[in-house]
């Protein structure tokens, strides 16, 4: 699993789901974050340190629409904070509810990521963003750029 998250709207803008993590899984990820949401110039695109954050595809992508890599530093879990919040909900709110916390095959781990993350952007309020959901304030939060920007 890799999941984009915007930082400030708490949304998950894009994910993918395989059984191995290639780099593949990565750029699926962030294109279909990229689709979600187009990013702006400057973007910071922040990851862990895994092999799959630096090959080439990736950060051919990243040059392509603009964006700036941002990476933890060695050994410093706390870099990567939100991503870590991310998982550890993912992992209580859907793998501990479940008669077994493990998915029968991969198409099962698809279907009950899309659920929970479409649960997580649009009905899971967020003390983070003011008792907020996701995708409200993501939308506010493009609404404000807009009205700032030059005509």
């Amino acid at each position: 699993l890799c999941a984009f998250q915007d930082m400030v709207s708490q949304q998950v803008l894009g994910w993918h789901v395989m059984a191995t993590m290639p780099e593949e899984l990565i750029t699926t990820a962030l294109q279909r974050a990229f689709w979600s949401q187009p990013p702006t110039p400057d973007l910071l695109v922040h990851s862990d340190r895994g092999g799959q954050y630096c090959g080439n595809a990736y950060r051919q992508l990243l040059r392509d629409h603009e964006a700036q890599r941002s990476q933890s530093r060695r050994g410093d879990c706390y870099d990567n904070a939100q991503a870590e919040s991310l998982w550890s909900r993912l992992k209580t709110e859907v793998l501990e509810i479940r008669e077994r916390p493990v998915f029968a095959d991969l198409a099962d781990a698809q279907v009950s990521v899309a659920n929970y993350f479409d649960y997580y952007n649009h009905e899971r309020l967020h003390s983070t963003i003011d008792y907020q959901l996701p995708y409200h304030t993501h939308q506010q939060l493009l609404q404000l750029n807009a009205l700032n920007c030059p005509a």
